[in-house]
């Protein structure tokens, strides 16, 4: 007699995991070699992220096959603005959005999305692990604008009200800076994470891994796989049954491990390929 397919649930981030902007493709091949994409995310009438056309079959084979929750330090908007080919009450193929995901993680765990809309238990949750754990959003803030120089810093950001971040020139940024940063962040109860052009000042107890397990917990989630590339995703990752990262990103840099973690060599959009594949094979037969 054959048992039912365990219910599983894949955990994963966005951007350099999954969906790549034209800079991080990587792609070695020649242009003529090179392979089909699928913009999914548009901003101010530009494309701006993509997927491969490979991928993006897996993707939706791996939605349809599992409890799929995109997961990602994104606020609501701009996590809004991208649409991944999933599969919904009609099929949908890899030419066009597909609909809204059952689940989503927002602003690195700060809000649990279900059919699109912020559960408010889950804001109180958070807002109350805040106040108890970390240092209030201002003073932090106060502390970034203080001490950063305008000789290297574009932009400083707020980010749904739960964390703040700065875009920077990297070229520009002084040696030692993000680490002073960090060390002073630490017993505030902040994580510091610099990522490409941006720092991000988070408190700890907001966290990718905290909304996952609420995820897994209504869904009743038997198998719990994950992946991600920067330090914001470690404790996704660390939390997952089985996790993946590509090798490219903070985590490969850092040489970041766990014992449940395989780490790969592949790097850009074909890491996202390798891992959606890996993610469908462990997550076994219909």
């Amino acid at each position: 007699m054959s048992s039912d397919p365990r219910r599983v649930l894949v955990a994963s981030d966005l951007d350099r995991t999954l969906i790549y902007s034209a800079a991080a493709l990587q792609l070695p091949m020649p242009d003529a070699e090179a392979p089909r994409l699928l913009c999914v995310e548009v901003y101010e009438s530009k494309p701006l992220s993509y997927l491969t056309e490979t991928a993006a079959g897996l993707l939706t084979e791996l939605a349809r096959r599992t409890d799929f929750v995109p997961t990602t330090t994104r606020t609501r908007e701009q996590y809004g603005r991208i649409h991944l080919p999933v599969p919904g009450p009609v099929p949908v193929t890899v030419t066009g959005p597909g609909p809204t995901p059952r689940y989503a993680i927002c602003a690195n765990g700060g809000h649990l999305l279900v059919d699109g809309i912020s559960d408010p238990d889950w804001q109180r949750q958070v807002a109350a692990r805040l106040a108890a754990e970390a240092a209030p959003l201002a003073e932090v803030r106060a502390h970034l604008l203080r001490t950063a120089d305008e000789a290297w810093l574009l932009k400083e950001r707020v980010a749904e009200d739960l964390f703040a971040y700065l875009v920077v020139d990297r070229a520009a940024l002084p040696d030692g800076w993000v680490k002073e940063l960090a060390e002073w962040a630490e017993p505030r109860g902040w994580t510091v994470s610099l990522q490409g052009r941006k720092i991000y000042a988070v408190p700890r107890p907001l966290t990718k891994s905290a909304a996952m397990r609420e995820v897994a917990r209504r869904t009743d989630a038997e198998l719990t796989l994950a992946a991600g590339d920067s330090l914001l995703d470690a404790d996704l990752l660390a939390a997952a049954d089985r996790a993946w990262r590509p090798g490219h990103g903070e985590l490969a840099d850092t040489g970041w491990t766990a014992p449940n973690l395989t780490a790969l060599d592949t790097r850009g959009a074909a890491a996202g390929e390798e891992i959606l594949r890996l993610l469908l094979s462990a997550a076994g037969p219909e």
